[in-house]
């Protein structure tokens, strides 16, 4: 086979120019649907449902592909490979180690969603927007928490009708954008198809519906001609829907303010201080409250349910205009949906061993002006778990970091951690030593004065 000519200068200037105004169209739809360059990704599929969508996901049967093309010599190369599911939720994200310990800082982890509408111009979730191959590299991404990596992605389709079933990024520094990326990346995807379709011939009750797989397998033998280009996807069958980007589900974010921003039907609403606690609450305790429990949680005085009530009411108003699928039923009072928090997140993050990005996402103590005996010991609970699960990463860096923070700045175990993990002549320890000899609030001024230089 003669060697490929190089393109000429024209050509190349041409696709760069239909790349900036792809990447400009990508920043429009993220501006346009308010995608926060400053917000980690979401959690959107937790432990026991990554663990369900995996096993049932097509996508499941052909990580042997992917390993076998990509991941076999990936360690040690700073490079990650993820694949995603047709909705841009990450299933499988591996490769070398220490990228994937930094990736942990912008919540680049299985079960977190990377569509476009949730995280802006990003490799995999452009890709499945577009549904072509993309290329973005660092200050490219919509994203703040991004630019200092580069990705290509490749959606992937299914034989049979050509529907979106996921995606495949290569993740890490600027070889992951480089030239040679996007062609095998192309290459992989065609193979992960040709095995899909294979395995229907093989297995058709396990992969799909029979029709589908009678179809694939009938297209696959039959014409017997090279995989098809993937950078021209209008001449595949598509079943993508057109329609506007699934709504993302009700989330309640109550750290460092003392009142709680609901977000819910694409809009964001201040709530008020108590109606902050009482929707925390609720959303804490999703078997529900006796009205005596619950006025005991936010007055400490069982007997304030006459107060309780109007409270709710005027509550309920609020949600009924802005998220009525949350509008609180009584006997018990409960919220009829679930309603997670960005508490929520750092706790399963912590759960995940993700350190660093849970304390990244820990960005101050919950309601921090609230009274309530109730919301007091959400707050106390989480601080100790943070605190616990820190205490056991291992990190001289992260637990700085977090000795340094309001949460964790009375952490008295911390510090000793600190002080036995630092060498013997280390110049933070100072600070250490009087926290631990004066108590917390001697030492608090002096380890913030001692870490402040060396944190990011």
């Amino acid at each position: 086979m003669a060697a490929a000519r190089p393109d000429p200068p024209t050509a190349r200037a041409s696709r760069g120019a239909a790349r900036r105004l792809l990447l400009a169209a990508s920043w429009q739809r993220a501006a346009d649907q308010r995608v926060d360059p400053d917000a980690l990704p979401l959690l959107e599929l937790p432990d026991d449902d990554l663990a369900s969508w995996r096993r049932e996901h097509p996508l499941a049967l052909l990580l042997p592909v992917v390993q076998r093309l990509l991941l076999d010599d990936v360690e040690g190369s700073g490079l990650l490979v993820a694949v995603g599911d047709e909705r841009g939720r990450l299933l499988w994200v591996e490769g070398d180690r220490e990228a994937r310990r930094r990736a942990e800082s912008m919540l680049f982890v299985a079960g977190a969603g990377w569509a476009e509408s949730r995280v802006g111009t990003s490799a995999p979730g452009t890709a499945l927007e577009l549904d072509r191959g993309v290329q973005v590299r660092g200050p490219e991404h919509f994203s703040h928490l991004v630019q200092e990596w580069s990705c290509t992605a490749v959606p992937v389709h299914d034989p049979a009708d050509g529907r979106l079933i996921g995606v495949v990024d290569i993740t890490g520094d600027d070889r992951a954008a480089g030239e040679q990326t996007l062609p095998l990346l192309r290459a992989t995807v065609a193979a992960m198809e040709a095995e899909l379709a294979l395995s229907r011939t093989r297995s058709p009750r396990r992969v799909g519906t029979g029709a589908g797989a009678a179809s694939s397998s009938g297209s696959a033998s039959g014409t017997g001609t090279a995989p098809r280009d993937r950078s021209r996807p209008a001449r595949r069958p598509r079943a993508r829907q057109t329609g506007p980007a699934t709504p993302a589900p009700p989330r309640l974010d109550v750290l460092g303010r003392d009142e709680a921003v609901l977000h819910a039907g694409g809009t964001a609403t201040t709530l008020s201080a108590r109606h902050s606690e009482l929707l925390l609450l609720l959303a804490a305790r999703p078997a529900g409250w006796s009205a005596e429990a619950l006025a005991d949680a936010i007055w400490g005085e069982r007997g304030a349910v006459g107060t309780l009530r109007p409270e709710l009411v005027r509550l309920r108003h609020v949600l009924e205009a802005v998220a009525p699928s949350l509008v609180p039923t009584s006997r018990p009072y409960r919220l009829p949906a679930r309603l997670a928090t960005d508490a929520d997140e750092v706790v399963h993050l912590l759960d995940r061993g993700a350190h660093r990005a849970a304390l990244r996402a820990a960005t101050g103590p919950l309601l921090p002006g609230s009274s309530a005996p109730g919301v007091e010991r959400l707050r106390g609970d989480l601080a100790r778990h943070l605190g616990e699960s820190l205490r056991t990463s291992g990190s001289v860096d992260v637990l700085l970091q977090w000795v340094a923070t309001a949460q964790g700045a009375d952490d008295e175990p911390a510090r000793r951690e600190l002080l036995r993990l630092l060498p013997p002549r280390s110049p933070r320890r100072a600070g250490l030593v009087a926290g631990v000899v004066e108590g917390p609030a001697a030492g608090r001024d002096a380890q913030r004065d001692a870490t402040s230089a060396d944190l990011p």
